[in-house]
């Protein structure tokens, strides 16, 4: 696809969603940071279930030093993967303390570098938190339809990323990281996507080709 053709498409999507923000609740970085590894494999809406009962009593990386793994466990056990999380949770917040004085750092190779935090955790942290957006978080949204569409062929994130960044203008990286995910979950679904009322099916490859 033509760069013009991609910024035509992602004006397009942004004025059908005016108001795409981030779906994760949370007030402080750390509770971003939190949150954000509790989303792997679960969707935003039961997250934000979770996150408040736990974040009333501990939203400090201090508040989980001596918080008990068990009982962690139990506050996000329906997030799944919780045996796993909560023990990256424990050591993100220990190494936070430990390397930077329980501040969240703000570059992508430090943000890397904490437990639980991945490339994609990384940039969504990035972009709500410090208002930086170097990439572009491929989740699971961001993957279908960069397939679907013909933004890249590949299959892992990293390599998708790599292909958004080469036709995606860097002023606009802010507006994708929001407009992917709504569209995805609005129209561009996993099962049963609503091709007919897509505002961008005239980009789509996959749709064209079936024409």
């Amino acid at each position: 696809m033509k760069k013009n053709d991609v910024i035509e498409m992602i004006n397009i999507l942004k004025e059908t969603y005016p108001d795409a923000t981030c779906s994760l609740d949370f007030k402080t970085p750390f509770e971003l940071v939190i949150a954000v590894m509790l989303s792997a494999q679960c969707t935003d809406e039961r997250v934000n279930k979770v996150t408040p009962a736990l974040f009333e009593k501990y939203n400090e990386p201090k508040d989980f030093l001596d918080l008990d793994i068990n009982e962690l466990e139990n506050y996000i056990h329906s997030c799944g993967f919780y045996r796993n999380k909560a023990k990256n949770i424990k050591l993100c917040a220990s190494e936070l303390i430990n390397k930077y004085n329980g501040v969240v750092p703000n570059s992508m190779e430090e943000l890397q570098k904490l437990p639980g935090v991945g490339r994609k955790s990384a940039n969504v942290i990035s972009l709500e938190v410090f208002g930086i957006a170097n990439g572009i978080a491929v989740d699971t949204h961001a993957k279908r339809i960069s397939n679907r569409i013909g933004l890249s062929d590949e299959k892992t994130p990293d390599k998708i990323e790599k292909d958004l960044l080469k036709i995606i203008p860097k002023e606009y990286l802010k507006d994708v990281n929001h407009l992917f995910v709504w569209h995805g979950r609005n129209i561009c679904t996993a099962r049963s996507p609503k091709c007919d009322v897509c505002p961008i099916k005239k980009y789509c490859k996959k749709l064209n080709a079936v024409i």
